[in-house]
């Protein structure tokens, strides 16, 4: 076995390898803390057809025996990668794409496993470095290393990744992947932070990165495998040479038309024609011959950007022309339509109760969500044929980079109790839709009358990058995502970012180009703030007629028994009576109601607000006598909570029995006199304390008797022993 270690973050990063996995092409045993990891990478024996495209996967994996747990469900084992483990195999993804040589011309797997999570170290940056790791040990050409590491922002101080819990405190965090000069990678979730903050957080990212990547160089110089020289058919010259030829003069008329389906049409009936005139010579070429097109396009495409064209003619900087509707939906509880060019965003805000919040159940926390966007991407949005199936990976992706632009600037919870899902259905798609989702939320969280901080917005921002300069783009389009080096998504308000995610075809670019993106990036989402809020400036002071109505109270611990009931009867009564929902959450004491009318929800917190309520010594309360002994009545002051009015307290005058002055079910007005160490309520029909009677005779202890409604006196002791005197029940 052998094993290299670095300090990042004042923790000890390891390099393992040698012992565990042997038969994988590349495998390393990654620790940082008590955190492991096993990154692995294979590649496949036989070649796989198709030019212009890396099959490359990624699968990582979380193990709740990790964390020491068992995985709950009938199965008691691992199901389905969860969203967490989608999202992590992505980030692992997107930076070691472009590393390896596209023309590879073999299936690539990654994959990783998380076998130990010490609830400190999150394993994100782990598994991307690990995985940069297994593939320089292994036969595989690649263009590595990279290192990635997270970099948080506590009380204006930078930190290396944050633990955990730190994470809580961050109002920024990015993940940084970089191969010491260029920046590869970028994830971040930020609370409207400026745009120097984010551009110093990657310049400190990339000091702290280069003891990781000395690590890796060392450790595939000493261990690694040879690199190996793969072979594969190559394009005949004679046939590359004739579809040039034939197609390269009719370039302009695809990239000379400024609609997507017009170059897609003018692009596959040009292929088509020059498929059929060299079937006879080449034949079951046109796969190939699509391909050369497509990298004719490429080069023109780029070739126009270094002019400043695009290929829709806008200007560089300019933002395709946007419209915004608000309330499109009738019964939803909030929607909007937003449409930029030829991509269009539905977003649908559904308000829901706490009994609607996500459980996540993961290897490293048990928790609720009451925050969710999900994003749909249906294939009529591009004018395709596919079978309609779950969230893609993309989804998933796009949906929770949509939603963490967004859920920072959502109500605190204890403001606005309600479960918050958003559905962005992407109805046509031509680039940079989940920014689109960015906007069609804020709109439609606007509608639904969540009341949000602020508007959010975002924008794609793209790049050509060649050695004789570079040009950056501004919202970009399908066709300049697919030929371009960028896809640079950032969305904010009008004080700061919260969301970038940073995606690219390139071995890396330099951070001065990002900030310029980053810089921007910011007039592109001014622009659009502008037209968004000429739709709806604020959010709506109502929510929807159609949404449920919530409402909190905050009751003392001790209290939580009995608002439940024994066996849940007394909430239970009340969810019936009222025809509302009662949650409660235990670790708050916060009661929650809700119901579909705002009268059911106030019926219901005043019964819980009787329950919890407690008597106050001198107050003055209108009670229902609910039981009647010899010695005095029991009166009920309000749901739960009742006390005696002795005899001698029944009336100014001696009174010889209590049913000649009060009967069962009779209201009458008392006073508190007291309470004693037992919470055994005093009561008196007088209701001048000052008046009260000097004479006023003390109560034996027997009138009282150890229980609330008072024990026998000797006397009935006796009498019931002779089978006189019946025994009042105990009151629980």
């Amino acid at each position: 076995m052998d094993r290299f270690e670095t300090e990042i973050g004042g923790r000890k990063l390891i390099l393992e390898t040698g012992h565990w996995a042997k038969q994988a092409n590349g495998a390393v045993r990654i620790q940082y803390g008590d955190t492991v990891l096993l990154m692995t990478a294979c590649y496949s024996d036989n070649e796989v057809e198709g030019f212009g495209f890396l099959p490359l996967t990624v699968d990582y994996r979380e193990y709740y025996s990790a964390a020491g747990k068992i995985p709950g469900g009938f199965f008691k084992r691992e199901g389905k990668p969860r969203d967490r483990e989608i999202l992590i195999s992505r980030m692992i993804d997107r930076p070691i794409r472009p590393l390896i040589p596209e023309d590879l011309g073999r299936e690539v797997q990654i994959i990783g496993f998380l076998l130990s999570l010490d609830g400190e170290n999150a394993p994100d940056a782990i598994a991307i470095t690990g995985a940069s790791a297994a593939l320089m040990l292994s036969e595989l050409p690649f263009a590595g290393p990279i290192a990635a590491v997270k970099i948080g922002r506590i009380e204006g101080e930078f930190v290396v990744n944050p633990t955990i819990s730190q994470l809580d405190q961050c109002d920024f965090q990015i993940l940084v992947v970089s191969n010491g000069g260029e920046i590869n990678m970028i994830e971040c979730e930020a609370n409207e932070v400026q745009a120097s903050v984010v551009v110093d957080a990657m310049r400190f990212a990339q000091e702290v990165l280069k003891p990781i990547l000395d690590l890796q160089t060392e450790l595939a110089s000493k261990v690694g495998k040879p690199k190996k020289s793969f072979e594969r058919e190559v394009i005949p010259a004679d046939l590359k040479s004739k579809v040039e030829g034939l197609i390269m003069p009719r370039i302009p008329e695809i990239n000379g038309q400024k609609e997507k389906k017009a170059r897609s049409e003018a692009h596959r009936q040009i292929v088509n024609e020059v498929t059929e005139t060299l079937a006879e010579t080449f034949p079951d070429s046109g796969n190939v011959i699509s391909y050369l097109a497509d990298q004719m396009i490429r080069k023109d495409m780029r070739q126009r950007a270094l002019r400043k064209e695009r290929l829709d003619g806008r200007a560089l900087d300019e933002v395709r022309p946007i419209t915004c509707e608000v309330g499109v939906l009738p019964r939803t509880h909030g929607s909007a339509l937003f449409t930029r060019g030829q991509t269009q965003s539905l977003a649908v805000v559904t308000l829901g109760t706490k009994s609607d919040e996500q459980m996540i159940d993961d290897v490293e926390r048990e928790a609720y969500k009451s925050f969710m966007l999900h994003y749909e991407f249906p294939p009529f949005s591009v004018g395709e044929v596919k079978f309609l199936r779950g969230p893609g990976r993309r989804e998933i992706g796009h949906g929770a980079l949509a939603e963490k632009s967004v859920r920072v600037l959502a109500p605190e919870e204890k403001d606005f109790p309600y479960t918050i899902r958003i559905n962005s259905f992407i109805l046509e798609s031509n680039g940079s839709s989940s920014m689109a989702s960015v906007c069609g939320a804020t709109l439609a969280l606007f509608d639904a009358g969540v009341p949000m901080r602020k508007a959010a917005a975002g924008i794609a921002m793209g790049l050509v990058y060649e050695p004789e300069g570079y040009v950056i783009f501004t919202d970009i389009i399908g066709d300049e995502d697919h030929y371009g080096d960028m896809d640079f998504k950032i969305s904010g308000t009008r004080d700061g970012i919260t969301g970038i995610q940073l995606d690219l075809k390139l071995k890396g670019v330099p951070l001065d180009v990002l900030a310029e993106a980053i810089e921007k990036s910011h007039t592109a989402r001014m622009h659009i703030l502008d037209i968004m809020e000429r739709t709806i400036s604020a959010p709506r002071t109502e929510i929807s007629n159609f949404a449920p109505r919530i409402t909190t109270l905050q009751i003392p611990r001790d209290k939580i028994g009995e608002v439940i009931g024994p066996g849940g009867r007394v909430i239970r009564k009340m969810t019936e009576e009222t025809g509302t929902t009662i949650d409660i959450d235990d670790e708050t004491s916060t009661v929650i109601i809700s119901g579909p009318t705002m009268e059911g929800v106030e019926n219901a917190l005043s019964m819980v607000r009787e329950i919890v309520k407690e008597v106050e010594v001198g107050q003055i309360y209108e009670g229902t006598v609910v039981r009647i002994t010899n010695f005095g009545a029991f009166v009920e002051l309000f749901r739960g909570k009742d006390g005696l009015v002795h005899i001698s307290n029944l009336a100014p005058h001696r009174v010889a029995k209590v049913e000649d002055v009060v009967k069962v079910g009779n209201k009458i007005k008392v006073r508190v006199k007291g309470i004693d160490e037992m919470g055994r309520v005093d009561l008196t029909t007088n209701l001048d304390p000052s008046a009260d009677k000097e004479r006023e005779k003390p109560r034996r202890s027997e009138d009282r008797g150890s229980s609330r409604e008072g024990s026998r006196n000797h006397d009935q002791r006796r009498n019931s022993r002779q089978g006189g005197s019946e025994r009042p029940p105990r009151r629980n």
